[in-house]
């Protein structure tokens, strides 16, 4: 039974983040990273646009925070905001410190980009393989830390606990089939999102909710989880995604008729043109992702979408940017057109439809990434502290991944050096259940298919938990989901070796997906009214007076889960209007903290990162 002082459960950029946070603060503790899939092929490394952090001289910690909390339609906890915006510069050029090859201006200075919801160009890159460049500097870091253990194609099955607090984890080694007892002083969960629950999403096939349904299982609520964000700009047929760079260097969205469409819709993305610090005017393409999406759907109402083999779409094109700027700042971009669609964006327009990319929701946290369960922690996708609110702006999730996934490994390490001794000989029970679960699903010869239930998952939450959600249609998902639950319960696997045995791995997923399915569609039925990218056709306004507040959803062992709110903290801006560079006349007077942080962005930058 082998023990570590900090476990992590998954090996993308939150994990890696907080595994060398430990390492490097604490070189005493052993740090175990348990992922499914070999760390370089996590989720992080198919970001392509950027990640945003204060840098350019127009630019300050107040706008970012601005922008954040006004973009997440007011949902968002500002004290978390406030220490994000505060940590992001020196995250990034840490990043840089550890290889990250950042784009950078003719002068030397890292270059950065406009995105959506963002008022001021504060997105950095390295040109649209962002992800994987981070990835890459994050885990060749790593490896400098022998005491950083990676446990490679481990599938955690289950988090272990004894007498109200985490102990560890149990998971199959995928290459054996044999299952593992992982002890540990602390347990962050880094798994990523749960997009597998929709059919058409930007997401891998291992974001299937693994970390949310096993803090869910294990007691800890999951936080606004009807928040779902659809990216307006998906390769029909595939999900992939064309990043939003493509728009933030100009590229417009035109309908069937060759109509600029966004210029009919309110994007709340107004700036004044005499504003000093917005020398370029924003584009319409450059409001907030869930508006974007929504305006596609009332443009398929209105008839003015191409019908293709996969549904309707309209067009990207950013052929006016020509060849070398394309092949300069978006080259990803058309590699996916080539391969994926054949054609050559420097030529022909871009198919493209809303597709979901991201879930604002997640594992309960508070700012030091801790949740309601002792010894757990949670970073990333999967976790929800919350900065995202009801939307999350464009290039935030990646840095979110460096801030969080570092205060996460540092407040786990705190927790291990405080804890003197892990109990072993009361873990045995539960260990033994678990292991005897696991063999009867893998010997399980029950009548129904992990496919069959999988489609009609995925189905049910496309036409009814989608992009618009009304009463009617949510009762129907809550629905179905009780029955797929009931049929998950008579699966089948055929495969009864042990193996690489992807079959059982599979099941297992689905089960994650059915429970984080299940806390998103019965939290969307609970808030009746609309904000962000929660839109109820019924309940069409936003009403601060009873939903300024976070849903939790617990889990009930044989019902519907049980909802609950808590407010939203709120430390300096009241609820307002939801507009993007327009900050209706408030200033702030940041804290201390926030205006000592801002101090060594810039001269940071220019010390280091100028050539």
């Amino acid at each position: 039974m082998p023990t570590h002082d900090v476990i992590l459960v998954g090996g993308g950029g939150a994990g890696l983040r907080a595994g060398i946070a430990v390492a490097e603060e604490h070189p005493e503790l052993s740090v175990a990273v348990v992922s499914k899939i070999y760390p370089m092929r996590s989720h992080t490394v198919s970001a392509e646009g950027g990640a945003a952090a204060v840098v350019q001289p127009n630019d300050t910690l107040e706008d970012h925070a601005y922008d954040t909390i006004s973009g997440g339609d007011w949902l968002a906890d500002q004290d978390a905001v406030w220490a994000f915006v505060n940590e992001a510069p020196k995250e990034m050029i840490q990043l840089e410190h550890y290889g990250c090859p950042w784009s950078r201006e003719p002068s030397g200075r890292v270059a950065t980009r406009p995105f959506g919801g963002m008022k001021i160009e504060r997105t950095w890159f390295a040109a649209d393989k962002t992800g994987f460049h981070m990835l890459h500097a994050l885990f060749q870091h790593s490896l400098r830390y022998a005491d950083v253990v990676r446990y490679d194609e481990f599938f955690v099955t289950d988090l272990i606990v004894h007498d109200g607090r985490c102990w560890g984890v149990i998971a199959i080694e995928i290459p054996t089939g044999e299952l593992h007892v992982i002890t540990g002083k602390s347990v962050i969960l880094c798994t990523g999102g749960a997009g597998r629950i929709f059919p058409f999403t930007t997401n891998a096939a291992v974001k299937t909710g693994d970390g949310m349904a096993l803090a869910y299982r294990a007691g800890v609520p999951l936080k606004d989880m009807e928040f779902v964000q659809y990216h307006p700009t998906g390769l029909p047929g595939t999900g992939i995604l064309i990043t939003e760079a493509s728009r933030g260097e100009g590229g417009i969205m035109v309908n069937k008729h060759g109509r600029r469409y966004l210029q009919d819709y309110d994007l709340g993305n107004a700036i004044p043109v005499d504003d000093e610090r917005h020398p370029q005017k924003r584009t319409m393409e450059l409001g907030p992702r869930d508006r974007l999406s929504q305006a596609f759907v009332h443009e398929l109402e209105k008839g003015n979408t191409t019908d293709s083999e996969y549904g309707p779409i309209v067009h990207l094109d950013v052929r006016h940017l020509g060849e070398a700027k394309i092949d300069k700042k978006i080259p990803f971009v058309r590699e996916l057109c080539r391969n994926y669609v054949g054609i050559d964006p420097v030529h022909e327009l871009i198919p493209v439809r809303p597709v979901v990319h991201y879930l604002m929701g997640g594992v309960d946290t508070d700012i030091d990434a801790k949740t309601e369960l002792e010894g757990l922690f949670a970073a990333g996708e999967c976790a929800c502290v919350s900065i995202n609110g009801a939307n999350r702006l464009g290039s935030n999730s990646l840095t979110e991944l460096l801030v969080f996934g570092a205060r996460a490994g540092r407040n786990a390490a705190k927790l291990a050096k405080k804890t003197k001794t892990i109990p072993h000989d009361e873990l045995k029970e539960q260990i033994d259940a678990t292991k005897g679960r696991v063999t009867s699903l893998r010997q399980s010869n029950g009548t129904e298919r992990i496919a069959d239930i999988r489609v009609a998952l995925q189905k049910t939450m496309e036409e009814s938990a989608g992009i618009y959600r009304d009463e009617a249609s949510l009762q129907t998902t809550v629905g179905v989901i009780a029955e797929l639950k009931e049929r998950f319960e008579k699966v089948k696997v055929a495969d009864k070796t042990k193996i690489f045995n992807t079959e059982l791995t599979a099941a297992l997923e689905l089960g994650y997906l059915l429970d984080s399915a299940e806390a998103l569609a019965h939290s969307a039925l609970a808030r009746k009214e609309s904000r962000g990218s929660h839109q109820r056709t019924d309940h069409p306004q936003r009403d601060d007076d009873k939903y300024l507040k976070h849903s939790l959803a617990y889990k009930v062992e044989g019902g519907a889960p049980r909802i609950e709110y808590k407010d939203v903290v709120i430390t300096d801006w009241p609820a307002g209007a939801r507009t993007y560079g327009v900050q209706s006349g408030l200033k702030r007077d940041k804290p201390a903290e926030a205006t000592a942080a801002a101090t060594p962005a810039p001269s940071a930058s220019s010390d280091k990162t100028e050539s």
